[in-house]
């Protein structure tokens, strides 16, 4: 009963981080620009919304008298850092130049498959075959919607170039998710994001200032890039990463078949576009998917030698491991 409870909260928390992360696409869409009309370069997000988020990180452990990460978390640690802080952003942001959002939103339906079965590999969680059939219907059900929308919008959907800068973005956060929860039971959700944003300082501020923008930028522009560091690249991951520790990473991660619905409703009051009964339809058929899946999945939700804690564990200051 306890462990039912403990893999329900760990959904929600998902459903939360998933609703965060929502608004990165557009909002990084936002800040690019298009090639019409370009506002901050790729690079320049990369590196700057690492670095606002690093120095929030850098607060948080001080404030909070973190301990250094040991060697053995330091190694994982490094790799979610190259996946959440680097390579995600950075493919995503060359990408959405060339590319609509809603273009990309088509590849993010591979995320939660590409997290399944990287946690299946990595922390070793398996599931029955009904839940791989219902994370590959998922997936395409999302896809469905997403080429609907464009012929409805009257976009196509060809591949193209840029769409290999979208799968490299896909299995660059698969691989940071993974990592970061493989050592959140240890660590805590809040301390594993915050140490891989601290880990990426020094490439960060030296990179941000080097791609510091010259010509005039878009107001709305500066304030897509305050979201993506303060919530997409930090906030959101309090939630996430917790929520993949204690639901299971296999399990949560198809949490994120909603994604491109939250997005789609995030857009109601940003973009002023209006909902239609084929979003709600399909955003149905999606939740039903998940949740049918998660009663196919098998085994505990974690394995961890010590469980990810309720509250704050005591720690010793900052420098002590």
């Amino acid at each position: 009963m306890q462990r039912m409870k403990k893999e329900t909260r760990g959904m929600w928390l998902g459903v939360l981080g998933v609703a965060i992360f929502a608004v990165t696409l557009p909002m990084t869409r936002l800040a690019t620009g298009s090639t019409q009309d370009p506002q901050l370069s790729a690079w320049f997000i990369t590196f700057a919304r690492a670095a606002l988020a690093g120095c929030l990180s850098l607060a948080f452990l001080g404030l909070t008298r973190s301990p250094r990460p040991t060697a053995a978390q330091r190694k994982p640690l490094f790799l979610a850092m190259l996946g959440n802080a680097v390579g995600f952003p950075l493919c995503l942001g060359l990408a959405l130049r060339h590319v609509t959002s809603g273009h990309a939103a088509v590849f993010t339906a591979l995320l939660p498959l590409a997290t399944a079965a990287l946690a299946a590999w990595v922390l070793h969680q398996r599931a029955r075959l009904g839940f791989w059939v219902c994370a590959g219907l998922g997936a395409v059900l999302v896809m469905a919607f997403s080429l609907l929308r464009a012929a409805q919008h009257a976009q196509g959907f060809a591949l193209e170039w840029a769409d290999l800068l979208l799968l490299g973005a896909i299995l660059s956060a698969a691989m940071g998710y993974v990592f970061g929860a493989q050592v959140t039971p240890q660590l805590g959700a809040e301390r594993v994001i915050c140490w891989v944003c601290v880990m990426a300082l020094p490439f960060s501020v030296p990179g941000a200032l080097l791609n510091w923008p010259t010509g005039e930028i878009h107001r709305a522009s500066w304030l897509a890039l305050g979201y993506v560091g303060v919530f997409s690249m930090w906030a959101g991951f309090f939630a996430w990463y917790r929520g993949l520790a204690l639901g299971g990473a296999l399990r949560v991660s198809q949490v994120q078949l909603l994604q491109p619905f939250f997005s789609i409703l995030a857009a109601v009051p940003l973009l002023g576009e209006a909902l239609d009964p084929v979003t709600l339809g399909f955003a149905l058929a999606v939740v039903a998917v998940v949740f049918l899946g998660k009663r196919f999945a098998s085994g505990p939700a974690v394995a961890p030698s010590n469980p990810v804690p309720d509250v704050a564990p005591s720690v010793q200051p900052m420098g002590m491991t």
